[in-house]
């Protein structure tokens, strides 16, 4: 996979006009549209459910993908499919058993990804690779959107892009959190596939156009 995906995350979008933003993310040559779902429990903030999936399926047709920060998540599969996700990953902090939580959103014929906190050490991972599609490095703590990012994620994001390269199939290594032109080309040289950012393109003042085309000057995408 040569080309680097850009991923807008609408936790940073104007909410008031969500629609119009995704339209126009679409429009700017976005590849993914990302979107972060918190519960205030398994991080402190609550974003929004899956009711805005099912609302933004039909405005775009590009692809979904949800980022789950929910605890219990297993109860709440099959009404993000149902929604349109076209991906859902999950925390292997958030389910007791990862591989099941991979094969239910396989079996609800969606792409299954994992991530986990900073914090927790990148070989929780390790035994559930071959059944995730996407793979998320977080470079900030997950449950809020505008924070700084992380620099010593970059190693966890080179030993991941490393365990992933010794797999038999393709799949994504995402990154997300404090991306944008300053930090972008650093993830990518560590490994990255798909950028997700959510300030550095809804928050730039020069639009939503101008923030992607940036940011793909900035990955060589």
């Amino acid at each position: 996979m040569s080309q680097v995906l850009i991923a807008p995350s609408i936790l940073s979008a104007d909410f008031a006009s969500l629609g119009q933003q995704v339209r126009e993310a679409e429009v700017a040559g976005a590849d993914w549209i990302h979107v972060d779902v918190m519960d205030g429990h398994f991080v402190p903030q609550i974003s929004f459910g899956e009711p805005i999936v099912r609302a933004l399926r039909p405005v775009t047709t590009l692809p979904l993908d949800v980022h789950l920060m929910i605890e219990p998540v297993d109860p709440h599969l099959e009404a993000f499919a149902a929604a349109g996700a076209d991906s859902i990953t999950v925390h292997v902090e958030a389910t007791p058993n990862p591989d099941q939580t991979l094969r239910t959103i396989r079996d609800l014929g969606v792409r299954p990804g994992l991530t986990l906190r900073p914090r927790t050490p990148a070989w929780a991972l390790w035994p559930y690779l071959d059944l995730a599609d996407i793979v998320l490095v977080m470079t900030v703590e997950p449950g809020r959107g505008g924070q700084s990012f992380m620099p010593e994620m970059l190693p966890r994001i080179e030993q991941v892009a490393h365990r992933m390269d010794e797999c038999d199939r393709d799949r994504w290594l995402q990154v997300d959190g404090g991306l944008n032109a300053s930090t972008t080309g650093s993830a990518v040289r560590a490994g990255a596939q798909v950028i997700v950012a959510g300030s550095a393109i809804f928050g730039d003042s020069r639009g939503v156009a101008a923030a992607i085309s940036g940011l793909r000057g900035d990955v060589g995408g």
